[in-house]
């Protein structure tokens, strides 16, 4: 078999099923190392093949997360040679073959730290854009990809057509990220391209402003205001105070395009405000049914501070 006219194929029918340019770019970035990678043809790869290549990816100390992304890379064009191709051959990855990871809490700002951030951004633009990852929860993809279009000031909403996976939904804009958004809108340049954000300065002045552009903001701020955050922990701030608003979690996880509530409900092991809340208004009820001719209702919180 080809080995490379069988990827160029595997790319081609990728494109065919609507993959992002991302996520096609990663997939033929692990095949190729793992094509040069392997000293016998591609159709004789056995699992202690396999095996063999996993202990190569620990020895350059990749992270288990990115080895798991080699292997469902792997398993997925195996799927292709014998569901597409017709191939005859046992898929070399099985399921039992992913490392298994921790499952770090979600790290997101106190309000404190949120006022410290956005008492340094004195940019329109990029005060715009952070308020949309805070109170929209967008990815910084998403905001990076922002078109005009995509905005609606009448119904104080945003049309987010390039999701994770994708995805399309609607966000809606809180009063403080419609002021945002607006006072950028009225000292936006103008040019052709219909990307919300642009570069403000130097020679790229004018041009859509990329995810990297964004990083560096971000950076740039969190040291002037001497913390610790990426572009990440504000959508992760965003879910956590949602959830402590007493917002219901499938209401969260529609704003941030989650596909499964399983994801969303990560952010409930963080959420210690509405736990503690959730928890004294259950034991009230507890203590007055174990109690009833006390009529008063204990104040445990009162009881705990005391």
């Amino acid at each position: 078999m080809n080995i490379t006219d069988a990827i160029i194929n595997y790319r081609r029918s990728l494109k065919r099923r609507n993959y992002s340019k991302y996520t096609i770019r990663n997939y033929m970035s692990t095949l190729r190392q793992f094509v040069i990678w392997l000293d016998v043809p591609i159709e004789s790869v056995d699992h202690h093949k396999l095996l063999g290549f996993i202990d190569h990816l620990w020895a350059r100390r990749l992270k288990p997360k990115t080895i798991n992304c080699y292997l469902h890379s792997i398993r997925r064009f195996y799927d292709y040679l014998i569901n597409e191709q017709e191939l005859v051959m046992t898929n070399p990855v099985r399921g039992q073959d992913a490392l298994r990871m921790s499952r770090p809490l979600p790290r997101y700002l106190r309000d404190e730290q949120v006022r410290v951030l956005f008492a340094h951004i004195d940019d329109a633009r990029d005060r715009a854009i952070f308020k949309l990852m805070l109170r929209c929860g967008l990815r910084i993809t998403e905001v990076a990809k922002l078109s005009l279009a995509a905005v609606d000031l009448k119904r104080a909403q945003v049309f987010v057509y390039h999701g994770k996976g994708a995805k399309e939904r609607v966000v809606y804009l809180s009063k403080d990220a419609y002021q945002a958004l607006l006072a950028y809108l009225k000292l936006r340049p103008f040019a052709r391209t219909r990307r919300l954000f642009l570069v403000n300065k130097g020679r790229f002045r004018g041009q859509p402003l990329n995810v990297r552009g964004i990083q560096h903001r971000m950076q740039y701020y969190a040291k002037k205001a001497g913390l610790k955050v990426t572009c990440h922990q504000l959508r992760h701030t965003m879910a956590t105070q949602m959830l402590n608003a007493d917002a219901d979690l499938v209401t969260i996880q529609d704003l941030l395009g989650h596909t499964r509530i399983k994801t969303t409900q990560q952010y409930c092991r963080v959420s210690n405000q509405k736990v503690r809340r959730d928890y004294y208004r259950a034991i009230d009820k507890v203590i007055q049914r174990h109690n009833p001719i006390d009529n008063k209702k204990l104040d445990n919180e009162e009881i705990l501070i005391n």
